[in-house]
């Protein structure tokens, strides 16, 4: 079973995938670089969070 999120990274991931749409990849790597020119993060725990929130909700988007 996987962890459960947060309210502050749903509603960061939200805003961000609100923002910039089109920016975000399926690949978690890529979505850390990015994430570091959106958001002021200063936790590389919290940016890995919410990197991979992202990636997720970017595969389930355009997987359905």
């Amino acid at each position: 079973m996987g962890r459960i999120k947060t309210v502050r990274i749903k509603r960061v991931t939200t805003e961000l995938l609100e923002k910039h749409p089109d920016d975000f990849k399926e690949s978690f790597e890529d979505n850390k670089k990015i994430l570091g020119r959106f958001s002021e993060i200063q936790s590389r725990k919290i940016r890995n969070i919410v990197a991979g929130y992202i990636t997720r909700r970017v595969r389930a988007r355009k997987a359905g």
